[in-house]
């Protein structure tokens, strides 16, 4: 099995499963998330749920990491961080997991979240179906950098 994500509201542990190449293809619709300033989800609209397979209460509170397939570099994610992080959007290509350990492909925007007082709370997040014929070259780029980081 893979790696253990704790929730921090629960305190339940819950184990990443290991990867089944089998592909749920995104059909579209509003797949929305929220986290806090470190990445914890505070909200996942029903139709991330229903592509991800965990539920409300497995999601809030855990970081976003929870469907993070492991084919997915790590350093893609920190160009994400780096950029939202100074208060700019990030949109890439996004190989993700589900909780059956299937795996789902979107194109993610990411952006800051400000309150009244224009101080940061945290990330929102959307996905788009991608361009089902620029998935090999996203996944040829991101196996490139995963053998950098060996």
């Amino acid at each position: 099995m893979g790696k253990t994500i704790i929730n921090s509201i629960t305190n339940e542990k819950i184990v990443k499963p290991d990867p089944v190449d089998d592909e749920v293809l995104f059909d579209g619709g509003v797949m929305i998330t929220e986290t806090d300033t470190n990445g914890i989800i505070t909200y996942a609209n029903k139709k991330f749920r229903k592509i991800t397979g965990y539920d409300k209460e497995e999601l809030i509170g855990s970081p976003h990491s929870i469907n993070r397939h492991p084919d997915m570099p790590k350093e893609a994610f920190k160009g994400m961080w780096q950029t939202i992080k100074e208060g700019e959007m990030w949109e890439g290509h996004v190989k993700n997991m589900c909780k059956d350990g299937r795996y789902y492909w979107v194109v993610v925007w990411v952006k800051p979240r400000y309150n009244g007082d224009g101080e940061l709370i945290g990330y929102i997040a959307g996905r788009k179906v991608p361009d089902r014929t620029r998935i090999p070259q996203f996944q040829e780029q991101y196996d490139q950098m995963r053998a950098k980081e060996v």
